[in-house]
This record gives C-alpha cells, sequence and structure tokens, in this order.
C-alpha cells in the first residue's frame, strides 16, 4: 500500500521544474494528482502524461494564482474530479534579482501577488476540502526568506510573508487541516557555471541541492505525523547556518 493511495493532491505551478518534480514524487507515493499552470499548456500535458504512466489519474488546470476566481475554479475542479481533496502543495512562485534601490513599486506587487498572495487565496479556496478530509497544506518558501539577500529585496520579503502564512494558517486551520513550509536554499536542475559551483563549496553538504532533494520533503510533511504544523524545514544542505 502506497502511503498517499487513495488521496488527491493539487500541485500550483506543477508544470516544470520543481513542480513537476513534486507532482511526480506524490504521484509515486500514489496520490491522484491535479496540477495548474499558467501559461506552460505543452508542459503541463506533458506532465500529465507522466503522471498517468504512474498508475494515478491526473489532470492540468490552466490558472493565475494571481487571480482569485481562476485559482478558485482550479480548485473545485480538482475536488470535483477526484471527489476529494487531501494536499495543498503551494508551489507557483516568482523570482527575480534587483537591487533593492532599482525595485519599482510594479516589481515589488507582482512579487507579493505570485509568492504570498497566490498561495492564501489557493489556500482558501481549498479550505472546505481539506477540512473534510483531514488534510494537509504545504508551501514552499525560500531560504531567502530566512536570511537577507541584498540583491532580492521583494523576493526575500514576500517568502519571509509565505513562511509566517504558514504559521499563521497552522493555528487558524487547526485541529484539522496541518500546514507546513518547505524552504529550499540553492536548488539547481541541470545548471552549471562558476556562480553554482561557488554556492556548493560554502554549503556544509559540498552540493547544490535538487528537486528531488525538495520532493522529499514535501513528502515527509505530506506522509509524515499529522500532528507536525506551523514548521518551516529548510533544505538547503547547511548554507544558512
Amino acid at each position: 500500500m502506497k502511503p498517499l493511495q487513495g488521496q488527491a493532491a493539487v500541485v500550483t505551478g506543477g508544470a516544470k521544474r520543481i513542480g513537476r518534480a513534486l507532482a511526480l514524487s506524490l504521484a509515486e507515493a500514489g496520490a491522484d494528482i491535479a496540477i495548474t499552470y499558467r501559461e506552460s499548456e505543452s508542459a503541463a500535458l506533458r506532465t500529465v502524461s507522466e503522471l498517468e504512466a504512474l498508475g494515478v489519474q491526473a489532470t492540468a488546470f490552466q490558472a493565475d494564482v494571481r487571480d482569485p476566481a481562476q485559482i478558485r475554479t482550479a480548485i473545485e475542479a480538482a475536488a470535483a474530479r477526484f471527489r476529494r481533496l487531501d494536499l495543498l502543495v503551494n508551489n507557483a512562485g516568482r523570482f527575480e534579482t534587483e537591487a533593492l534601490e532599482s525595485i519599482t513599486v510594479e516589481q515589488w506587487d507582482a512579487m507579493f501577488e505570485t509568492n504570498t498572495r497566490g498561495p492564501f487565496l489557493a489556500a482558501q479556496a481549498a479550505h472546505p476540502y481539506l477540512k473534510a478530509a483531514q488534510g494537509r497544506i504545504i508551501n514552499i518558501g525560500s531560504l531567502g526568506g530566512m536570511h537577507p539577500w541584498p540583491t532580492h529585496a521583494h523576493y526575500s520579503t514576500s517568502k519571509a510573508a509565505l513562511h509566517m502564512l504558514t504559521r499563521t494558517m497552522s493555528r487558524a486551520f487547526a485541529p484539522e487541516i496541518s500546514v507546513n513550509c518547505v524552504a529550499p536554499g540553492m536548488i539547481v536542475n541541470g545548471e552549471v557555471g562558476e556562480e553554482y559551483e561557488s554556492f556548493a563549496r560554502r554549503t556544509p553538504m559540498k552540493r547544490n541541492g535538487t528537486a528531488q532533494d525538495v520532493a522529499a520533503a514535501v513528502l515527509f510533511f505530506a506522509t509524515g505525523p499529522h500532528f507536525i504544523t506551523g514548521q518551516i524545514l529548510s533544505v538547503d544542505g547547511g548554507l544558512g547556518l
């Protein structure tokens, strides 16, 4: 018996990169999967095929997590398709490098719209289904939300806000729903170069992280004790120490 057999999950931004790895890991554990995407339709369809090849039901919904109506429609459609919803993984995110003194109001707002408001809207939409299922929410935060990154001020601040939202939701949604957060450090998807090698040298574990490292942490929160809630788990090889 796979640990998530008979359960259903929504992974926002699940078409590519880390989101795809999270969806595949949950499917390997037995969960039926709905992913959302904003523009990457072809990648989303390929990921759905990969998920179905693992023997689970899978579907993809176009939804901009910044739009309350779109994300609510996607969540409701996923719950209707699977007749339940046990897990929400708020993975959709935005990243950008910019000097603090050069960040525009539009850049600042766009970062928070995706990284903080998006998970808030998705959690609200999923709340009744997760409450009925005694389910779980897992947010994807960042090491940047725990340490000040001077060239990523809007990103770091939005992720710090997501970490606090995780803790607040864990109290507000208890005892029916557990809410936790995985905070990756430097995660590579085949990228090479001196910048990445420099991070690896500075990391106590002497390597950068992979999407599979993040997926393993998400799977822990998805299958571990429901009693664990309100936690921020760094997946950074000790880089933040």
